[in-house]
């Protein structure tokens, strides 16, 4: 007898839909097609265990199983519970009038109980596209599939659950998500705040502007002077995550297995720092099995490379294009695979191998020659797209001790919102620009115009203080930026002044 029932693949952030057809016949031996990996060609011996310890038999006569449509490639174990129920409708041990309503997912133990999946909210939305009524999942996973208006999600824990509720015999307990309110309540759920740093005023001034553009930012000084602190704070005063970017960055997370059990929605901005050991394919995402890389996690949110001269050079530059085109495509010879990577990139790195040059009160040890070698372990091309270059000094111990008030992150907060709302407005009508930061060189031009007194002042910068060719379009969109916090139409002299002292780098007499 052929029974159909529904499950999903995941194909990058995207699901498409499975169906899943069982038939038994005469015969001994069990067959799965339709392009499955290993952990799917072994869900029968797991399906065999839990049918037996669950009062049910599996058939010992031929079964195939088909995974349609076939040219696409089968992963993981989520077609477990689909696969253990067609089996035991195909040999009439249950009713199941409604498995053709219901998209089931969930991996099986051999006790029956059922395992957690990725990517339940990716496949919730598509199975509410398709037109499914419902979808039965893992328990673990019901929160974050109930995000999608219009789909009933049920959420079981053992194989005896689903059989009692397709055949009719049992109702389950519907979990619903109030998507809206559960937004606006944990939206502003950080844990730090720019209250918790002391002095550091000209670097917070950066880190605003930053936000406020969505400029990549590189902070140069020695070690213990709150480079990472600082960088930690600059989720909290990004603006808030609109729903559908909370949407898309919590698909993300769950395609990759990283959203709590108890999360239904990612409501603050991600912060992600991996270590500088990390490899190339860990950092833009890739494998075997594909999966998000880091750059991928830190959509809509902030990737911060801390000690950015230890990273290897080939994970460096692997980010050169994500950072322009802000998404990265995995391709291989079998399949290819589209991430969302739309992030701030904020980078630490000490200014010479012992940490003290320039350092106001402590003698730099390193040989002569060493700082400049150690600096070019950035390629020129990577540091082209970091707009903002802030050298960091120590605290001293009276602005430690200071009881002065500091100003909260959500103060800094208004502002960059005020100031993204100008960019948002200025660059309606052209798609994928959302901030200063984002802007081609032709906009560039068009935007960032310059009084006379202006351009003098930028020809003489980039004369006296040996400015590359490159800083060029990099000051003026930092300085459109500055211009915008001061509710200013026109770019002015001292706002250019302030967007040239942040291209520290690009001196080339910096290191000598």
């Amino acid at each position: 007898m052929l029974i159909k029932t529904y499950g999903s693949a995941i194909n990058g952030i995207e699901a498409t839909t499975i169906t899943i057809e069982v038939n038994i016949s005469g015969g001994t031996k069990y067959y799965i097609v339709g392009l499955p990996d290993n952990a799917v060609k072994e869900s029968l011996r797991r399906i065999e265990s839990a049918l037996s310890t669950s009062g049910f038999r599996m058939p010992r006569q031929k079964i195939v199983v088909n995974l349609a449509p076939a040219n696409i490639r089968k992963e993981g174990s989520s077609y477990d519970l689909a696969i253990a129920i067609a089996i035991l409708a195909s040999s009439k041990q249950i009713e199941a009038p409604l498995l053709q309503e219901f998209l089931i997912l969930g991996e099986l133990s051999l006790d029956g109980g059922i395992q957690p999946v990725k990517g339940a909210l990716a496949i919730a939305m598509q199975a509410a596209h398709d037109g499914f009524k419902g979808m039965i999942l893992p328990l673990a996973n019901a929160r974050e599939a109930a995000v999608v208006s219009g789909l009933q999600v049920y959420g079981i824990r053992h194989l005896k659950e689903v059989v009692d509720f397709v055949s009719n015999r049992q109702s389950l307990d519907r979990t619903q998500v109030d998507t809206h309110a559960d937004f606006f309540r944990r939206g502003d759920s950080y844990e730090v705040d720019f209250a918790d740093v002391q002095g550091q005023e000209n670097i917070k001034r950066a880190l605003e502007i930053a936000a406020a553009g969505g400029h990549n930012v590189l902070l140069i000084g020695p070690p213990g002077s709150g480079k990472t602190m600082l960088a930690k704070r600059l989720p909290t005063i990004l603006p808030p995550l609109s729903l559908d970017e909370s949407l898309e960055t919590t698909k993300i997370h769950s395609v990759a297995g990283k959203l709590g059990v108890a999360e239904s929605l990612m409501t603050v901005r991600p912060f992600r720092a991996p270590h500088h050991t990390i490899s190339d394919v860990a950092l833009v995402g890739g494998g075997h099995q594909p999966q998000p890389g880091e750059i991928s996690l830190a959509h809509n949110g902030v990737l911060f490379l801390d000690e950015l001269p230890e990273f290897k050079r080939t994970v460096l530059e692997v980010m050169r294009q994500p950072l322009e085109s802000r998404n990265i495509t995995i391709s291989r010879a079998r399949f290819s695979v589209n991430y969302p990577a739309s992030f701030i990139l904020v980078a630490a790195m000490n200014p010479c191998p012992c940490g003290f040059y320039n350092h106001p009160q402590k003698e730099c040890l390193c040989n002569p020659g060493t700082v400049q070698k150690y600096l070019s372990k950035i390629s020129g091309p990577l540091l082209d797209r970091i707009d903002l270059h802030v050298e960091v000094t120590p605290v001293d111990f009276t602005q430690l001790v200071a009881k002065d008030t500091v100003e909260r992150s959500a103060s800094i907060r208004t502002r960059v919102v005020a100031s993204r709302e100008l960019q948002a407005k200025r660059f309606d009508s052209i798609p994928g620009i959302y901030c200063n930061a984002q802007m081609s060189s032709r906009l560039v031009r068009e935007t960032c115009l310059l009084h006379s007194t202006g351009q003098a002042l930028l020809k003489t910068a980039m004369e006296r203080l040996n400015l590359s060719a490159r800083a060029y379009d990099r000051i003026l969109k930092v300085a459109r930026t500055i211009a915008d916090m001061d509710r200013s139409t026109d770019i002015k002299t001292e706002h250019l002044a302030e967007a040239i002292q942040f291209r520290s780098l690009d001196r080339r007499d910096w290191a000598e």
